[in-house]
């Protein structure tokens, strides 16, 4: 029996918009992050997911609570589902962060840890989310569908960690857009594979930055 696992990006943020940093900030949605929501959320329903699970910061509960009105499911949060934390860069955009903390932003560029500013390593990252994905694929039955509400760099770190994919690798893995999710299927003879990636409403809009 296969088990799916929906991973899939809060909607859109006034900071998303603005392209500043949020990381553990508790940003809520605006309005178009709501409509996405409940764009995405018509979408979801028709894979008669069993479970719902979200990181417990607002732009993600608050996410998953548009499927859970049309599931009746009641959302479980995870605060291991939370986005990297970023820490002084936070609040910052990343044009301000390049220019007050250059040495830091070009490792961040290069897909290097960040030396510096407080910002959690990618190993802690991916760690923590592929833990919280894993605990989440686990509270269904075999052959269900699980939704789960997480953050741009959360999803693609957390999605590496449980493919076993190495950093290199990783890179080449654009994130997520708001409200888009990626698939991923289990079972006890291939594993955890990707089926599908960056799927869902609002196509033509710009990639916001993954933070």
């Amino acid at each position: 029996m296969t088990t799916r696992l929906i991973v899939w990006r809060h909607g859109n943020t006034d900071w998303n918009a603005g392209g500043r940093v949020q990381g553990q900030t508790d940003v809520p949605l605006n309005d178009l992050g709501r409509q996405q929501a409940v764009d995405a959320a018509d979408l979801l329903v028709r894979l008669k997911p069993t479970a719902l699970v979200a990181s417990d910061l607002r732009r993600a509960a608050d996410t998953a609570a548009a499927l859970a009105a049309l599931t009746g499911l009641s959302v479980t949060h995870d605060e291991r589902l939370r986005e990297r934390s970023f820490g002084q860069w936070e609040g910052l955009s990343m044009t301000e962060v390049a220019a007050t903390r250059p040495e830091e932003h070009a490792r961040w560029a290069a897909g290097a840890d960040v030396i510096g500013g407080d910002v959690e390593t990618l190993d802690d990252l991916g760690k923590r989310v592929a833990d919280a994905l894993q605990a989440a694929a686990d509270r269904v039955p075999a052959g269900s569908t699980v939704v789960v509400a997480t953050h741009g760099a959360a999803a693609r770190s957390g999605i590496g960690q449980l493919l076993g994919w190495p950093r290199e690798q990783l890179r080449t893995l654009r994130a997520l857009q708001n409200c888009h999710w990626a698939e991923l299927t289990h079972d006890d003879v291939r594993g955890w594979q990707l089926g599908a990636y960056n799927i869902g409403p609002f196509t033509d809009r710009p990639v916001p930055p993954p933070v």
